[in-house]
């Protein structure tokens, strides 16, 4: 966040131009005028001033004085472009007259014509040295110019004069703190507070200051009391809102950037730091509101459309993510975490060919992008591309070797392309890094059974069980083994422990039939195979072949 630093003006006693002697103007007119402009100056009819005076001039009183005064009359009335035309026929006609360089300096801070107010405040000190107020609208013009080191110097001569003067110290601390002298500024502005302690502007440049420093209990001391002063303080909000997002306060920060918002809603950064808040604080639905005013106040800014892509997603709006990310990557097309987010986007929407050439576009350009290989090998596995599967699997191991999950995937593929002793090894690798891994010890017991390597397959499945996994399959499946073993009473008791966790399980339900009918409990394994024909009669074939 940014907080501006702000300069005070002049007040305006000192911002008035100065009156030269007129001494003897040709022609008793222009006399007559002059004095008549004068009596109804000093009854406080300046407008009336003033069209005497131009009314004389339309007549032909085209003397330097006559400009001069109805300069000085413009200016009072706050006409100050005409006051600064005035002034500048005034020294077309008379380049050395007396205090018009700085007048017309006056008038041209006003217009805020900062380069053109500083030369004629240097051209009045080069007049007249001694005239020490010209320092400070020198000062002020280059202040506003970014000269800080001129400015400084500037305001220290007229404090040599004038070492309480408000507008010069405050002016010479604004210039310490562009200087990033901030040790003297901030001593500076204290000491200003002293004598005025309801100064929102030195405040503000303290709160400013606070932040440059990433002082946090300096911004919250002067953005507390600035607030004080004056409640809907952008300056102060904004500094507390820096604090609160520096401690990770992220309500907080959300309730100052609303009111934040609420004072200036067409203002980018703001309704993007609430965004960020509210997203921080899982307040999805708030956030995307935000981050939607952000790209409307801004629609070129990037990673406000970024972030209203994720938090849309997260919300479960694919469409309106989608659009988001497809906006970011027409201003930045070559963004690796909007490619992979939109690439998740046509995986929702079941866009899967699309979804797979991100990922492919992404591993090429960004090759040691490791989620990316994987979704990339999961969208080959799905489609059934085994040498492809492996290939992406293979490139996420190179690059995380301790990677249970691309392991046990690329384990699956090497199975499914018929390449059963790789995907034993593979299985076994998985095995040595993870040795309760139950994927492993189950793909190695299905391997074992292909192999009618059922001791093996045995041992395998058994382990699970000790490792407390209890599935139907499992228990059915080691049922079976321990059934073609011979093991029958034991098989029973896993057919039972089967149907314990699925009443239904047709197949358990007739091999548990067949066991007890090798057993001699025929009738029991008759209302087994009636329960089995049940779930599932399309089982009765095997009933009359068994």
């Amino acid at each position: 966040m940014i907080i501006k630093k702000k300069v005070l003006e002049r007040d305006d006693a000192s911002r008035k131009p100065v009156v030269a002697d007129t001494g003897f103007v040709e022609g008793s007119g222009g006399t007559h005028t002059l004095a008549r402009a004068v009596s109804l100056h000093i009854e406080g009819r300046t407008r009336d001033a003033l069209r005497e005076i131009e009314a004389a001039v339309e007549q032909g009183a085209d003397s330097p004085e006559m400009h001069s005064a109805r300069g000085h009359l413009q200016f009072e009335l706050e006409q100050y472009e005409d006051a600064a035309r005035s002034y500048g026929r005034v020294l077309a006609a008379q380049p050395q007259h007396p205090s018009t360089h700085y007048n017309l300096g006056v008038c041209l801070e006003k217009l805020d014509r900062w380069q053109e107010a500083a030369d004629h405040f240097e051209q009045a000190l080069g007049e007249d040295p001694r005239r020490v107020d010209a320092y400070l609208g020198l000062g002020i013009s280059r202040l506003h110019l970014e000269q800080a080191d001129s400015a400084l110097e500037a305001f220290d001569r007229y404090l040599a004069g004038d070492p309480e003067h408000a507008t010069a110290r405050f002016g010479r601390a604004v210039a310490l703190q562009l200087l990033r002298r901030h040790e003297e500024a901030v001593e500076l502005y204290r000491q200003i507070l002293e004598s005025a302690p309801r100064s929102e502007e030195a405040l503000t440049n303290l709160i400013t200051i606070g932040t440059a420093r990433k002082d946090d209990a300096m911004i919250r001391e002067y953005a507390e009391r600035l607030l004080g002063i004056s409640p809907f303080s952008q300056a102060a909000l904004e500094g507390l809102a820096t604090c609160a997002f520096s401690s990770g306060d992220f309500e907080a920060a959300a309730r100052f950037c609303a009111k934040l918002v609420e004072l200036s809603p067409d203002h980018f950064e703001r309704w993007f730091n609430l965004g960020v808040a509210c997203q921080k604080i899982g307040r999805s639905e708030q956030a995307a509101q935000a981050y939607s005013e952000a790209v409307r106040v801004r629609p070129d800014a990037k990673q406000a459309w970024v972030n209203l892509g994720v938090v849309q997603q997260e919300l479960g709006d694919v469409a309106a993510a989608r659009h988001a990310y497809e906006k970011a990557l027409q201003l930045a097309p070559g963004l690796p975490d909007v490619i992979y987010n939109l690439a998740g986007v046509f995986e929702q929407q079941g866009q899967r060919d699309e979804a797979e050439k991100l990922y492919a576009k992404l591993t090429a350009d960004n090759p040691e992008w490791e989620d990316a290989w994987f979704r990339l090998g999961y969208l080959r596995f799905q489609r059934d591309d085994y040498p492809g599967a492996i290939d992406a699997f293979e490139e996420c191991l190179g690059r995380r070797a301790d990677w249970p999950e691309a392991t046990l995937n690329l384990a699956l593929a090497h199975w499914r392309l018929g390449a059963k002793d790789a995907a034993k090894q593979t299985f076994e690798r998985l095995l040595a890094s993870q040795p309760d891994s139950p994927d492993a010890l189950r793909g190695l017991a299905s391997l074992a059974v292909e192999r009618q390597d059922y001791e093996q397959a045995l041992r395998l499945q058994a382990r699970l069980i000790d490792l407390g996994e209890r599935t139907p399959e499992l228990f059915y499946n080691t049922g079976l083994l321990l059934q073609r073993s011979g093991l029958v009473e034991d098989a029973i008791k896993l057919y039972r422990e089967a149907l314990a966790e699925r009443p239904n399980f047709a197949e358990a339900l007739l091999n548990l039939g067949h066991a007890l009918k090798s057993h001699g409990e025929t009738d029991e394994a008759r209302q087994y195979w009636r329960q089995a024909l049940e779930a599932k009669p399309e089982l009765a074939r095997g009933y009359f072949e068994g």
